[in-house]
């Protein structure tokens, strides 16, 4: 990704204007690209999506032709593991973690950029059940302000929720000026689980489809800069992550009936992710999708792409300097026996006692 200098105001005009225009400049970056995404089987990669849902970073490399077994090569010259599907090698983790290192700052400025011109940034997390989604937010928002930047991951509707527009909930946590929200799963929820499990009739199913464009062109329209990604993962792999949480005691908490049913209805999802595709990839919202069978790659991919997305530049901030300690005016302590403190787990353990339960 190349990078972007810092811009004084008399360069980037009044603030007014550079937020005004943000959502027009992120959407002619979506229009000039070669197509929308074509839909296929998860696990496999999907037919032309343009340079950024392909490659975003332009370090991944395209998987090699599907079938025959062979080993190809990324643009970088990797190596590919056999398999008739073009699996990438994972990316070794001394070349991940300064990768991600350097994007996380990236992500800092694009912040500082976000809050400084008013912009308001909303990005979709949507895709299989353990593709991934949840560890990349975890990374995009490592070092971001939570009163900058927060994650809407919405719990099940309640019955006066149920009773509304299907989008009003969700509207109220879309950002104000100088925000950015990550939306762990989002509205559409309709077009995948509740479609596949049951959970909305079809003429609720219909609406929606037909109702989405126009809500997130109305988004778009009004200044938001929408960023949609899908997850994409083998249903070899999911079984393997979801044997992996089976098997952890941290981790079994995100696992529910719901997800390993998931494992048999694995077609059922294939076939509304699809029809979702057709009817929701849109010039004004187009999806992005992310192969995160590899999740170094599928993470450091992700916010590549997203900074590519936001028209941000490095923001200069006043320099700021400790100021130096007043005197004392005769303040005293209260003493220590008045007040409660914790107690002293470190020192049992630097003593070598059993831990306490």
């Amino acid at each position: 990704m190349p990078a972007k200098s810092a811009r004084t105001p008399a360069q980037t005009g009044t603030r007014t204007a550079a937020t005004a225009t943000a959502g027009a400049r992120a959407r002619a970056g979506r229009a000039s690209r070669p197509g929308g995404v074509r839909a296929g089987k998860d696990g496999e990669q999907p037919a032309a999506v343009g340079s950024a849902a392909a490659d975003p970073a332009g370090k991944a490399g395209k998987a090699g032709k599907k079938g025959g077994g062979k080993s190809g090569k990324d643009k970088a010259g990797k190596k590919l593991k056999s398999g008739g599907k073009g699996t990438p090698e994972r990316v070794p983790r001394k070349i991940y973690e300064a990768e991600l290192f350097r994007l996380q700052a990236e992500l800092v400025k694009m912040q500082e950029w976000v809050r400084h011109e008013g912009a308001r940034v909303v990005t979709i997390f949507e895709g299989r059940d353990a593709a991934g989604k949840g560890s990349t937010i975890k990374r995009v928002t490592e070092f971001l302000n939570p009163r900058v930047a927060r994650i809407a991951a919405l719990p099940t509707p309640s019955d006066r929720q149920k009773s509304q527009w299907y989008f009003q909930r969700y509207i109220e946590h879309l950002p104000a000026a100088g925000e950015i929200v990550l939306f762990d799963r989002s509205w559409y929820n309709r077009a995948g689980v509740e479609r596949v499990m049951g959970f909305c009739s079809r003429e609720q199913y219909r609406r929606f489809l037909q109702q989405c464009p126009i809500f997130e062109r109305l988004l778009v329209d009004d200044g938001i800069i929408l960023v949609k990604y899908w997850f994409s993962v083998s249903d070899e792999e999911q079984e393997r992550r979801f044997q992996s949480r089976l098997e952890d005691p941290m981790r079994r908490w995100k696992l529910s009936p719901m997800d390993l049913e998931s494992i048999t209805r694995w077609e059922d999802y294939s076939r509304a992710k699809d029809e979702m595709f057709v009817q929701t990839d849109t010039p004004d919202a187009p999806w992005y999708v992310i192969e995160s069978v590899d999740k170094r790659r599928a993470r450091i991919n992700m916010i590549a792409h997203l900074l590519s997305i936001v028209p941000y530049y490095e923001v200069q901030r006043p320099p700021l300097s400790l100021p130096p300690r007043p005197p004392s005016r005769g303040y005293e302590r209260t003493p220590r026996d008045m007040q409660t403190y914790v107690p002293d787990h470190a020192a049992m353990l630097l003593d070598g006692q059993p831990e306490a339960h």
